[in-house]
This record gives C-alpha cells, sequence and structure tokens, in this order.
C-alpha cells in the first residue's frame, strides 16, 4: 500500500487501527534536535532528514512549496556561522535582508518578510524579538498587497509542466499550503497593532483578507487545473494557553465567509482533507473551523488543555486528529511515555481519522533515546515490530 492510500484511508476513516507517522508536516524536529542526537550516539546522519524519514519509518508527506502559497520557516540568515531561521507569508518578491545595527549580544535587521527583528548572537535559533512590521496602516498596506500577486511570474516553479508531472506521479500524499487570515496578519502587522484594528479600522482587516481570499483562490484554480491535490494546510497560530486571540463573533465576521470559498472550492474538486495548523489552546475555534469546512487539526497542545481522546468522542468522524502526545513525558523517562501514549494512541487508532505525534516540533531537550522509545511504543500499540537498533 502507498503512503498516499494509507494517509487518505486514515483520513476518511476507512483504516481503524492503521498507523502513520507522517513526516514532516506532522512528525517533524527543532533545528538542533538532530545534532544532539548525535552527541547522544545517534548515527551522523540523522541529521540529513531523509535518513530520519527511513530511519524512524515514517510515511512521507509532500508540501508543494514550490509554489509560493503559504507560510516558510526555511528562510536563513547566517549570523555569526548559525542560522536565523524565520518565516515569512508568501510575498512576492520578499524584501532584501538588511542588518540595521550591532551590539556585543545581538544584531538587528530587517528580514525578508519586512520584520524589523533583534537576533541574539549567541543563540539564533532563540525567539528574536519583534521590533517593527512592514503593514501600519492603509497606505503601507497598499504597497504590500503588491507582493500578493497570484500571477507574479516568481510564485511559481519555472518548469512548471515538468514539475506537474512529477508530483502527479508520486505515491505519497500531496499537500498544497493555502494561506492565513489571522496569522498572516499578525506576521504583516504585529499582534498588538493587529487587534487594535480590528476596532479601529475594521474596514481594512476585511481589505486585507479579501486580498489573502483572491490570492489563495486563484492559487488554488491554476494549481488545480493541471495537478492533484491530497490536501489542503491552513496556518494561523491564533490561540494562546487558554483559548483564541479573537471572540467567535469576530472569526465569524471576519473569517469564515472567506475560509468557505476557499474550502468549498477545494472540496467541489474532491479535496477532503482541510488541515489547520494553530497552537495554543483551540477547543472553541475547532467547532468554527468545522463550520467553516476545515476538518483537520494539529498539533493540540497538551499544555493548552487540548485532549484528542475527549474531542474525538464529541466530534466523532467529523474531526481528523494529529499530534497531542505531551512532549513533557518525553522528558521524564520510559514509565511517564509509556503511560502518556497507552492513554491515548489505542483508543484514538482504533476510532481512526488519527495520526500521532509530539504535541508540535520535538525539542532538543527530548533525547534519542526517549523518542526512538516513544517511536517503538506506537509501533507496538499497532502491532508493527519495532525499530532495527
Amino acid at each position: 500500500m502507498s503512503n498516499r492510500e494509507r494517509f487518505l484511508g486514515i483520513c476518511r476513516f476507512e483504516r481503524p487501527g492503521d498507523l502513520c507517522l507522517m513526516s514532516p508536516l506532522i512528525n517533524d524536529f527543532w533545528m538542533e534536535t538532530p545534532g544532539e542526537w548525535v552527541k547522544q550516539g545517534a548515527p551522523e546522519q540523522i541529521l540529513d532528514s531523509r535518513f530520519r524519514r527511513r530511519y524512524f519509518q515514517f510515511d512521507h508527506m509532500r508540501e508543494l512549496r514550490e509554489i509560493q502559497s503559504g507560510l516558510y520557516i526555511d528562510k536563513r540568515l547566517d549570523v555569526y556561522g548559525a542560522s536565523y531561521v524565520y518565516a515569512i507569508p508568501p510575498i512576492v518578491p520578499s524584501y532584501e535582508p538588511k542588518p540595521l545595527e550591532e551590539d556585543e549580544h545581538t544584531i538587528t535587521l530587517t528580514n525578508e518578510g519586512g520584520q524589523k527583528v533583534r537576533v541574539f548572537k549567541d543563540d539564533p535559533q532563540k525567539m528574536p524579538m519583534y521590533l517593527d512590521h512592514p503593514v501600519k496602516d492603509r497606505a503601507s498596506w497598499e504597497e504590500y498587497r503588491k507582493r500578493l500577486d497570484p500571477n507574479t511570474p516568481e510564485r511559481w516553479p519555472s518548469d512548471w509542466d515538468a514539475y506537474v508531472q512529477k508530483m502527479n506521479n508520486r505515491d505519497e500524499p500531496t499537500m498544497l499550503h493555502v494561506g492565513s487570515f489571522f496569522g498572516f496578519l499578525r506576521e504583516w502587522m504585529g499582534l498588538e497593532r493587529l487587534l487594535l484594528m480590528f476596532y479601529d479600522d475594521p474596514g481594512l482587516i476585511e481589505d486585507m483578507m479579501e486580498q489573502i481570499c483572491y490570492m489563495e483562490t486563484e492559487c488554488i484554480k491554476l494549481t488545480l487545473k493541471d495537478m492533484r491535490i491530497d490536501g489542503a494546510m491552513f496556518w494561523e497560530d491564533m490561540a494562546f494557553k487558554t483559548g483564541p486571540l479573537i471572540s467567535p463573533d469576530m472569526f465569524r465576521k471576519f473569517m469564515m465567509p472567506r475560509y468557505k470559498k476557499m474550502t468549498d472550492l477545494l472540496r467541489s474538486s474532491g479535496i477532503d482533507v482541510i488541515f489547520v495548523d494553530s497552537d495554543g489552546n483551540l477547543n472553541e475555534l475547532i467547532p468554527l473551523w468545522l463550520e467553516s469546512g476545515i476538518n483537520f487539526c494539529w498539533p493540540l497542545e497538551c499544555a493548552a488543555a487540548n485532549d484528542a481522546v475527549a474531542l474525538r468522542r464529541k466530534y466523532g468522524k467529523d474531526l481528523i486528529l494529529g499530534g497531542n502526545i505531551d512532549k513533557r513525558a518525553l522528558l521524564k523517562g520510559k514509565d511517564a511515555i509509556h503511560e502518556e501514549v497507552m492513554s491515548k494512541v489505542p483508543f484514538l487508532l482504533e476510532s481512526g481519522g488519527y495520526f500521532p505525534s509530539v504535541d508540535h516540533l520535538v525539542p532538543p531537550d527530548v533525547t534519542f533515546e526517549s523518542y526512538r522509545y516513544f517511536v517503538n511504543t506506537v509501533r507496538e500499540v499497532a502491532g508493527l515490530e519495532k525499530l532495527p537498533q
């Protein structure tokens, strides 16, 4: 059975009990994690993502990142021999990265997303300080929106026909990034300015979201004209530990009509796996996403009171689930890992529509031995052999 058939079968609740450890979208790692594992005795090849997939026997998902329609976290700037990695929305052309000032401990720069950030020299991977954002008002938005034209040639692979043929012949699921509403605006404006703008200038918020909707629907249409797509992915990060960053009423007013326009388009083309990646407590957001046509949520962070077992019991087969294995349990040894897995995975696998993973990227303080034990425990639940030594 191909990765694609297994993935779609699980999503459609046709393969209860089956295990799909999908990578990289669902099972993935902080950049520093593989390097720490090598220090602990892991094979040096573990630094390579393709080797990691083979080593842990992950099923591979192909994210169509060559189509510039989503959020990307592989933009890098070299900071004293280490990489500062950051995410930008799909703006074409991007800004030219530019150092602005420097002191003993930090570098201040403008990155490709137009954000002014302060990066720490001793640890460029640490969350930077966001000092300024490119969109501040209607005038700066009118300038910024020029970078959101879906027909800009650089947004698309130059060898389109060859790219289409290659992707359509793969036996693994393909996922098209279809953007973000709240998340993109937060990256463009900064959180505080964005939240105030919902009250101070709701018309500007409507205009910005409408431009996103236009860009993304055109990207979807142009892609589906030639390509087979198995799923679509939104990125939002619009919640914190106890709940969403905007009210359900605001969600319904600003976001839901545009979600529906996009999900109706996707479903009319047979795409019934529509994924959203958002941190934080999702309990108030999930019914709104379901009503909007989005049916797959990840990572379901445990520290933010998300409970995949309770969600399965509440929503049944309406909701595909991913994640929800508490990363903190992987820091506490084998007994804690075993208890965490056994409290969730047997029920969720048998119920169907579930993709096990740690509740976000695996951090570097999780040891190689602990992560192997986690994978082996999940495999044991599914009746599979342990990973070879």
